[in-house]
Parts: structure tokens; C-alpha cells; sequence
């Protein structure tokens, strides 16, 4: 099978093109530069160096023609999404639908989508999120997953490829950029690391699902195997929800004598609980492996 990654340089995308590889796909990455790595670069796969938004995207997919493509280029941050609304629908609403457009075009077979659990519910009560839950997303950033996951319906059904969106949790890992302000697991521990104090934004009370970056690309591995011709959407998560104040206490156990966190205004419009159900997932065999305590350990302990 030849799967194309977009965005197969970046954060998430990079390790799910490590584990094509060593399950034996044909991996050809799509990556513009614009926030992935050469560094991140998989010597066995092809790079193909073009935006999604790129005039040759439909001449260069003809050439190519994957069995699937799995979709992780995007603009993440939610905080730029408010500021810069046209990049945002630009790069990760109108990028989808050209991205779409040719996949249907040259006969794909399954369309994976990395979309954001965290974003397109909106503000929640403290329950674990079921797939069916009502979504109204309360940013740009997740406006556009939310339309994008609709788009992607609809050329699914029109082109007859099986489509399956992923919701993701906040995401964490090695290879995350801490500069990106999309990972804040990543932002303390780099504050930590370099003698900093992390900044919370609000009292810290906030809760977020947690989940590493091994456990989504085991639940993209699944997906892309399964044969059914369903349209699909799953969360991606823990089930379990965590604090700002519980992560910095994990943290602050590894790193003794670190300066004191600073707690400062909080974001407006930031939510304060987001977990996600896992049940429907978890009915097919799949399962969180890395808890958040190991997840953190293994994070500083790769920077030692």
C-alpha cells in the first residue's frame, strides 16, 4: 500500500511516517517547510516538497496515485486562528478541500483526517465527550476542522473513498516545537529545562485529555487498516482528564529546584474541561499504552 502523510515533517506527522515504514507501507510525505523539519526526515520515505495549496497538487497526485492519504499539514495553533482567521481557512479549510478535490480525482482509497477534539466540541460540560456529542467550536481554528470534517463527507460519498476523521486530544511527544504554542506539555517542560518559570495562563484548573504521540499514531495505524467502507469518526484520547496545576506537580518531581510556575491573566475564550469518550475507538482493540506520568519521564529524560 502507498500511503501519502501531508504535513509528514511535522510534529505528529513524522512518527506516523516512521510507522508506515515499519509496517511495511510506501510512504511519500507532502510537506511545505512551513513549521516541519528536515531534521524529522525518514531516510526510506519520498519528500516531496509542495503546499497543499500548490497549483500542482492535482498533476503531482496523478503521478503519485496512493492507495490513502492520511492528512496532518495544518495550520495549529488555535490562538493564530483568532488573529489571522484568512490563513487559517486558507491553509486548513481551503487547503482540505483542494487536497480533496484530487484525491477524488485519482481514485483514492481512504482518506484519514487529523482533526481536533479539543476545538470542535466547543465549551463542554465535565463529562467524557462521546463522538455524537453536539459540536459548536468557539474558534477559528476549530470552525475549520469542523467544515473541513463535513467536506470531507461529502467528497467521500461523491468519489466512493472510505473517509475517517480522527479527534484528536492534546497531543504530546518528542518532536513537538515548543514554540508553536499548540502543546503546552512542551512549552513547560522546555521552560523548565532552561532555568524558566511556566507561565499559566488563569488558576491552572483548566483540564485537558493528555494523550502521547505514539498512542495516535497505533490509533492511525488501526484506521488505515480497517476494511470497512463506513464513514468514520473517532475521538483519539485518554478518557482522562488533568489539570494544568497536576501536570506542573509531574513535572516539578523531575525537575527539583525548578523556579515556581507564574500565573497571569487567563486566555479569553479558553475552555475550561475538555475530555474526550474513547469507547468507540477502544471497541476495535485500541487502547492507550503510555500514561501521562511515563509519557512526561520519557520526555525529560530524552533531553538529559
Amino acid at each position: 500500500m502507498k500511503v501519502l502523510v501531508t504535513g509528514g515533517l511535522g510534529f505528529i506527522g513524522s512518527h506516523l511516517v516512521d510507522q508506515y515504514i515499519h509496517n511495511g507501507y510506501e510512504v511519500v510525505i507532502l510537506d511545505n517547510l512551513s513549521t516541519g523539519s528536515l531534521s524529522n526526515l525518514n531516510p526510506e520515505a519520498r519528500f516531496i516538497n509542495l503546499s497543499i495549496l500548490d497549483d500542482s497538487l492535482e498533476d503531482w497526485l496523478h503521478k503519485e496515485k496512493p492507495d490513502i492519504i492520511n492528512h496532518h499539514a495544518a495550520q495549529v495553533n488555535v490562538r493564530s486562528s483568532v488573529s489571522n482567521p484568512i490563513y487559517d481557512v486558507d491553509t486548513n479549510l481551503l487547503g482540505t478541500i483542494r487536497l480533496l478535490q484530487a484525491a477524488g480525482k485519482v481514485g483514492i482509497k481512504k482518506f484519514i483526517f487529523a482533526s481536533s477534539g479539543g476545538t470542535v466540541y466547543g465549551e463542554t460540560p465535565e463529562i467524557a465527550l462521546p463522538e455524537t456529542f453536539k459540536t459548536k467550536p468557539i474558534s477559528p481554528y476549530g470552525i475549520n476542522k469542523l467544515a473541513s470534517e463535513f467536506y470531507i463527507e461529502f467528497y467521500a460519498k461523491q468519489y466512493g473513498f472510505q473517509s475517517i476523521i480522527l479527534r484528536y486530544s492534546n497531543v504530546y511527544g518528542s518532536r513537538q516545537n515548543p514554540a508553536s504554542e499548540a502543546g503546552v506539555v512542551s512549552i513547560f517542560a522546555d521552560h523548565l529545562r532552561n532555568g524558566l518559570s511556566p507561565i499559566v495562563y488563569g488558576d491552572g484548573e483548566q483540564i485537558r485529555d493528555y494523550i502521547h504521540v505514539s498512542d495516535v499514531v497505533a490509533a492511525n495505524i488501526l484506521v488505515s487498516q480497517l476494511e470497512s467502507q463506513a464513514q468514520e469518526i473517532f475521538n483519539v484520547g485518554t478518557g482522562k482528564g488533568t489539570s494544568l496545576n497536576d501536570l506542573l506537580t509531574l513535572f516539578y518531581r523531575l525537575y527539583h529546584g525548578a523556579k515556581p510556575p507564574v500565573y497571569t491573566k487567563a486566555k479569553a475564550g479558553e475552555l475550561g474541561f475538555n475530555v474526550l469518550s474513547i469507547n468507540k475507538l477502544s471497541s476495535l482493540g485500541w487502547s492507550p499504552k503510555i500514561n501521562l506520568k511515563e509519557g512526561i519521564q520519557q520526555l525529560c529524560q530524552e533531553h538529559e
